[in-house]
């Protein structure tokens, strides 16, 4: 077993490294390959650079030709560092001075994102990510469709955005019980043979899982079917993209069929892995690494 880094990628991995150092020259030349405007996975491994909120402001005013793109960069990383200052804890046990630093920064996220998106009306990336900050901001149900809608216009497949909508309808977040795996179903239901999108239905059952009060809430004969055909009908299936990052598409699909008790697919999925682990979504367990390793045995 090991941990996926750089998407598994060699030039993902130039990316990160030039990203810090803090060399925005070598960010750009090392971003060519890629369409950040629509690879939500290279945006993600930008965002979790630490240290980029640093120097990414600098290329916001001083680079009008790419002001675009590290606009969407500063966006994206503002994000998660609003979210590094606000913690995983509990929101009763945030501190107040927790809180105005979340806010502050997820702030800071939503005018770089907004004008990124106003710059390059084409992007799907800032949308889905205004979805996560409107969440933080608490902004509401009518704004966050309006999010939702701009992506899916955009993109009417795109499996990052349907991923952001199913956590939004968690009961948790005040939806209401079946109603994420609904969405996930008709979604799946259009995507086309090979497309990736048929993860959301992997992600919906985990969803399942982690709102229940039974740990064995998904062994059951329809829904280990439901999985089977959804991974034959995505990453299973021969029309299949192998992108940088395919790994986490996998993991999405060995973790819901390990916690389905499925096992024929789940052997399959875990040996195209061949031990590449990647941390979500196995945080919802209190070991991931371990569950992983596990799972990975018993299948």
């Amino acid at each position: 077993m090991y941990t996926l880094r750089a998407l598994g990628d060699a030039r993902v991995l130039a990316l990160v490294e030039a990203a810090g150092a803090g060399d925005w020259e070598a960010v750009k030349a090392a971003l060519a390959p890629f369409d950040l405007g629509r690879d939500h996975q290279i945006l993600g491994e930008l965002a979790d650079v630490d240290g980029v909120q640093d120097w990414i402001g600098l290329a916001v005013e001083e680079d009008k030709e790419h002001r675009a793109t590290a606009l969407l960069i500063s966006g994206a990383r503002h994000i998660i560092w609003g979210w590094e200052a606000r913690t995983a804890e509990r929101a009763v046990n945030v501190t107040q001075e927790q809180w105005r630093i979340f806010h502050e920064r997820l702030h800071i996220a939503e005018e770089h994102l907004l004008e990124a998106a106003e710059l390059r009306p084409d992007w799907v990336t800032p949308w889905r990510r205004l979805l996560t900050s409107g969440r933080g901001m608490s902004l509401g149900t009518a704004v966050n469709e309006t999010r939702r809608d701009a992506a899916l216009r955009r993109d009417p497949l795109d499996l990052e955005t349907h991923l952001e909508w199913l956590s939004q309808l968690q009961p948790r977040w005040g939806g209401e019980p079946g109603q994420a795996l609904a969405f996930a179903q008709e979604a799946s239901a259009r995507a086309p043979q090979g497309h990736r999108l048929g993860c959301v239905i992997a992600m919906a059952y985990i969803e399942e899982w982690v709102e229940s009060e039974r740990a064995d809430c998904l062994e059951t004969p329809e829904i280990q079917a439901q999985l089977r055909e959804a991974a034959d009908h995505s990453i299973l299936h021969p029309g299949y993209v192998w992108r940088p990052g395919w790994q986490h598409d996998f993991n999405m699909f060995a973790m819901a069929l390990s916690l389905a008790g499925e096992r024929h697919t789940v052997r399959r999925v875990f040996q195209t892995l061949d031990g590449a682990y990647t941390s979500w979504p196995w945080t919802y367990f209190a070991e991931p690494e371990k569950q992983f390793a596990r799972r990975h045995r018993r299948a």
